[in-house]
């Protein structure tokens, strides 16, 4: 009788797996055909769900983005930096039982060098939808140096309050990332709306 692929086997099987095998081995050490025998499937099997190893730690990243401009839309009536402060901390709201893998993620992220590197084409992506969000809510192009500053900023804080959380495990991240984005200031005045922030 083969064991044959786990009728199961979906991404956060995976990525819970290989998570487990990063924190214990190393991602360094781990390889991608390691992550694969652990869950019971082949390494094609696995490629189908996860381009690269790289892709795994990230998870469903595309969807975290897409979480973060439903946010923005919700916000329409709010002023902006209150807008993207709000969307900022809710969509990075998580079950209590997904905080110790989203944990595991970030110390990855923040140590392990080949990821260092592939995080920036991913904060480019976030940044994008930040930029292109505030350039809608100014009348401006999303390249405009004003929404670009924003998305930096943005992203700035948000590094900030998951780097403090991932030291200070105890801390509250919703709570760090209303702070971050708190100290952010006013932004410019948008067009028929009087004052920034």
């Amino acid at each position: 009788m083969s064991i044959g692929r786990p009728p199961t086997t979906s991404h956060e099987e995976i990525e819970r797996a290989a998570l487990e095998l990063f924190a214990t081995r190393g991602f360094e050490a781990t390889t991608v055909d390691d992550v694969a025998a652990a869950i019971g499937i082949s390494r094609r099997t696995l490629f189908r769900y996860f381009p690269s190893k790289n892709d795994i730690v990230w998870g469903q990243f595309g969807q975290v983005i897409e979480r973060l401009r439903a946010h923005l839309a919700e916000g329409e009536g709010l002023p902006l930096m209150e807008a993207l402060r709000r969307a900022a901390v809710l969509s990075n709201r998580y079950p209590a039982d997904q905080l110790p893998d989203l944990r595991r993620r970030l110390t990855l992220i923040t140590s392990a060098p080949a990821l260092q590197a592939n995080s920036m084409l991913r904060y480019a992506a976030w940044r994008g939808a930040v930029a292109e969000w505030a350039a809608g809510r100014l009348g401006m192009a999303s390249d405009d140096i004003v929404p670009e500053a924003i998305s930096q900023a943005a992203l700035g804080a948000s590094i900030a309050a998951f780097t403090r959380w991932v030291e200070h495990p105890r801390e509250d991240l919703e709570a760090l990332l209303d702070q971050a984005y708190a100290v952010l200031g006013a932004a410019p005045p948008e067009p028929g709306r009087r004052g920034g922030r």
